[in-house]
């Protein structure tokens, strides 16, 4: 049995937590939080044994295996080393850390650590996303032509729409770019197998002020009676972004938190020279492919029609559709079987430490591309 770790119990430490349980042959031992009687009162909801109000505690707990960094952004980094200094499989919550320097010391830092890393890019682990990229390295979607499409949420519409990620301080530099449109960026490289070398970006603050919440009630949690405090904003609400693949072919896609009725639609296009996919996150067992001579095609998350190389990541028949959680599932089979090796892959099916390395430089390249307003090359 694998001992496992986590540390932060927010929104997504319990959806690691119940990945993790649905394997199987993983036992989550330990949590962490900011205070004793948080992380008590947590590790009682979850059933988790063990309670630690420290990072050093918890990787002294006895026979630990794994730990993972559920915290919030401005942590990442900090903590990231802890991990690899105590010599643990570390599995990290995106983005890898704040800043591109920090990036580069982390993966340096696993690397001589020997360990087995991965950071969380949930969105290659959903079947179809498997189903495009298999097609892609088949060649039956042809020479790459172009890329597109967006990341659009709504969580942020408001002017009294408050979180920690609006602080640069504890978010970063940028927002909507590093929160979702990594996402974006990764699934789409993973997908084409090509790296975005150049971007040219436009980014917009849509509330230059917002009104947070005095109580310290955030977004999701609004109170009629609340009383607010205005809060400056330097992170995009908003982006679009151009950019070049390093096989010359190009893409553009948009981001944003402010679109009404948009609740988390990450959508892609690739256009090739023989046909195109285009995939949708909120109907996620479907994939579109385009043809120019006969009629278009909508392939579903059945393991029976899908390409034998990936047909294990839909796990029941068609029609029994998966979503979120059983892409989560899948990210978390690909990096524990690696635990279970010992070692990392030669050709990982999970985000790494390089892939959260890569998004860095990608999100750096995108805020100075705004800022200088021109083409900017992607840092490798």
């Amino acid at each position: 049995m694998i001992n496992v770790g986590i540390i932060g119990s927010g929104f997504i430490g319990p959806a690691h937590i119940e990945a993790l349980r649905r394997m199987g042959f993983v036992q989550v031992v330990a949590l962490c939080d900011s205070t004793l009687a948080q992380a008590q009162e947590k590790a009682r909801r979850l059933n988790i044994p063990h309670a630690y109000s420290s990072v050093e505690a918890l990787l002294a707990h006895p026979d630990l295996h794994v730990v993972h960094n559920c915290t919030p952004n401005h942590l990442h980094a900090e903590i990231n080393r802890q991990i690899l200094r105590a010599g643990k499989h570390v599995f990290s919550e995106k983005p890898l850390c704040m800043t591109p320097d920090e990036a580069r010391e982390l993966v340096a830092l696993a690397e001589q650590a020997g360990v087995v890393h991965g950071v969380s890019f949930v969105y290659r682990q959903f079947a179809m996303v498997r189903q495009a990229a298999s097609m892609m390295r088949g060649g039956s979607i042809g020479r790459l032509f172009a890329a597109h499409g967006s990341y659009l949420q709504d969580w942020m519409l408001l002017e009294t729409d408050y979180n920690w990620r609006v602080d640069a301080a504890l978010g970063g530099a940028s927002r909507a770019v590093a929160d979702i449109g990594s996402h974006w960026c990764d699934t789409v490289q993973f997908v084409t197998g090509r790296r975005i070398t150049e971007v040219m970006a436009d980014l917009a603050i849509v509330w230059p002020t917002r009104k947070a919440s005095m109580s310290g009630n955030q977004t999701f949690t609004h109170d009629a009676h609340a009383q607010y405090e205005d809060k400056p904003v330097t992170t995009e609400d908003f982006g679009s972004v151009l950019f070049r693949f390093d096989d010359g072919s190009k893409g553009s896609f948009s981001v944003s938190q402010v679109s009404a009725g948009r609740k988390n639609r990450l959508t892609f296009e690739i256009n090739g020279s023989e046909r195109s996919v285009a995939w949708d996150q909120e109907i996620p067992q479907r994939l579109w492919i385009g043809h120019r001579a006969q009629a278009n095609q909508t392939l579903s998350d059945d393991p029976s029609l899908m390409n034998p190389d990936v047909a294990d990541s839909a796990h029941f028949p068609g029609g029994h559709i998966e979503g979120w959680p059983d892409a989560f599932k899948n990210m978390m089979a690909q990096f524990y079987r690696a635990v279970q090796a010992g070692a990392m892959p030669d050709r990982p099916a999970f985000a790494t430490f390089h892939d959260g390395e890569n998004v860095m430089y990608i999100i750096d390249a995108i805020v100075k591309s705004h800022q200088q307003q021109r083409w900017v090359r992607v840092a490798q």
